[in-house]
C-alpha cells in the first residue's frame, strides 16, 4: 500500500491509500478518485516527503527536558475535521444512542407509541429506505458512532 497526499482543483488537500502508483493512475482515469471535502474529480498527487524511519537512536535532549509529544492522531487536521468533531460531540451530547434499534425507535416515535426525543444509531439501507417511504424524517450522519462495537 502507498499513501499519497492528494490535491483537488479547488486546493483541498487530503490523503488516499492505493495498492500501487498504477492503481492510483487507473482509478483517477476512471473518475473514481474524488476530493474528500468538495467531491471534485480533478485530483492530482501533491508534493510530499517520504516517510522514512531512521535506524539511529535519537539523541537525548540537553537539560533533561523531554522532547515534544507528536500530535495526537485523533486531533482534527483541518477546519473541516474540527467542524465534524464539533458536530459529532453536539449530536452525542444532545441525543440518545439507540444502536441497531434505530429504525424501530424512529417508527415507534412516529406512530406515537414512544415519546419523541432526539436519537441516533444504525440502520441498514432497507430500514432507512422504508422509514423515508413512510414519511419518517431521518438523516444519515457523516460519521460512525464511537459506541458501535465489532
Amino acid at each position: 500500500m502507498i499513501r499519497y497526499t492528494l490535491k483537488c482543483a479547488n486546493g483541498h488537500q487530503f490523503d488516499g491509500w492505493f495498492a500501487s502508483g498504477e492503481a492510483f493512475d487507473t482509478q483517477c482515469a476512471k473518475g473514481l478518485v474524488a476530493c474528500a471535502i468538495c467531491g471534485s474529480n480533478a485530483v492530482t498527487k501533491s508534493l510530499m516527503a517520504p516517510s522514512v524511519q531512521s535506524t539511529r537512536k535519537a539523541e537525548p535532549p540537553q537539560g533533561g527536558e523531554s522532547p515534544p509529544a507528536p500530535p495526537a492522531l485523533t486531533s482534527p487536521a483541518n477546519e473541516v475535521e474540527a467542524a465534524m468533531a464539533k458536530l459529532r460531540a453536539h449530536i452525542e451530547k444532545n441525543s440518545d444512542y439507540v444502536g441497531e434499534d434505530f429504525a424501530r425507535e424512529a417508527r415507534a416515535m412516529h406512530d406515537g407509541e414512544a415519546p419523541e426525543r432526539a436519537i441516533h444509531g444504525e440502520a441498514n439501507l432497507e430500514e432507512a429506505r422504508a422509514l423515508m417511504e413512510d414519511g419518517i424524517g431521518i438523516l444519515p450522519l457523516p460519521f460512525r458512532s464511537g459506541r458501535k462495537t465489532n
